[in-house]
């Protein structure tokens, strides 16, 4: 009888601690709390299973998952540009996960070709220029900056930044090193000022007259002309009649030393949904990845373009690359 007791206890404390572990899920992640708290507070309405999270520098939190190796709490890792995603991968953090689902909602060229991560959010960074000051007919391609047309004309962002490293990635991609690099010489030519930290730099030294186009991701203009409708800042669509505007991706994979896989590819499924997706774009001024889903009013007023379908890993596999063209280059 006693024996039977203690086996008994043994099997529903089990049992509780299995319904324990299901119903939570642990994330670590690279994007901030007021662009995620909102996706996990809904996640849990739908399933009831709770999201703990822990944000944090996106390098310092890949170097924390591979410190903690199995020891670590977290299920999910989230961040941003598929460079670092691919990094991410390439350090041993995130296990394969293919289903379905994610085939079915985000289009393979913003997923790892592998199964480590999948992108949830989409960004395109593209040319903006000063409508005062440029004819849009004008522009074209990436390429077409690094003529002699814009010199003293061009802002740029950092070379240092990831978003830089993973565009000259993909211009290495598809005109090899070579052309690449020419075209990386041309915009350190065409410079009106050193490179700019911030994408939202770039955009007030056009509007303060310092230089009149630039190359920005389209979530900055968008939080921009969300509050200053009337400037006379406006997008142009690069690349249209050749590969498509180079795109990038906030997104997310499971850990390799995940406690709870099951909720946490639960949870990337959700992420991936259209509910889901809906909430991405409207919080950030972001497209969603599921190409389903309806853009925010502020993201649709910007028009229809052809996206680069370069597979986004492409931006990790080229990235040494590209920072070593750059510093060739000269580009700072």
């Amino acid at each position: 009888m006693i024996k039977i007791l203690i086996f008994s206890l043994l099997v529903t404390s089990s049992i509780t601690a299995i319904a324990a572990i299901s119903d939570s899920v642990t994330v670590y992640s690279s994007r901030k709390e007021h662009l995620i708290k909102p996706l996990f507070d809904a996640f849990t309405k739908d399933t009831g299973i709770k999201v703990s999270y822990l944000t944090g520098k996106g390098g310092a939190l890949i170097e924390r998952l591979k410190l903690e190796g199995k020891n670590t709490k977290a299920d999910m890792f989230m961040t941003v540009d598929a460079g670092n995603l691919w990094y991410a991968g390439s350090q041993g953090v995130f296990q394969k996960v293919k289903t379905k689902t994610l085939e079915n909602n985000i289009p393979a060229h913003l997923r790892d070709p592998e199964g480590l991560w999948t992108g949830l959010s989409v960004r395109a960074r593209t040319i903006v220029y000063n409508t005062k000051q440029v004819n849009p007919k004008d522009l074209s391609t990436y390429a077409n900056l690094a003529l002699p047309q814009w010199e003293g004309r061009l802002c740029l962002r950092t070379s240092k930044k990831i978003y830089t490293k993973s565009l000259v990635a993909s211009l290495i991609y598809h005109h090899g090193e070579s052309k690449a690099g020419d075209i990386v010489s041309g915009w350190v030519n065409n410079l009106a000022a050193t490179p700019n930290a911030k994408d939202s730099h770039v955009m007030n030294a056009i509007l303060s007259g310092q230089c009149d186009v630039g190359l920005v991701n389209t979530y900055y203009y968008g939080r921009l002309v969300e509050k200053k409708p009337n400037l006379p800042l406006k997008l142009f669509w690069a690349n249209q009649n050749t590969t498509g505007v180079h795109v990038n991706i906030s997104g997310a994979g499971v850990t390799k030393y995940a406690k709870n896989p099951k909720a946490a590819t639960r949870l990337l499924e959700w992420l991936s949904s259209t509910k889901a997706q809906a909430i991405y774009g409207a919080l950030n001024q972001e497209y969603p990845a599921n190409q389903s889903v309806a853009l925010s009013s502020v993201v649709s007023a910007w028009g229809a373009f052809k996206q680069d379908k370069m597979n986004l890993s492409q931006a990790g596999i080229l990235q040494a690359t590209a920072v070593k063209l750059m510093q060739k280059k000269g580009y700072r």
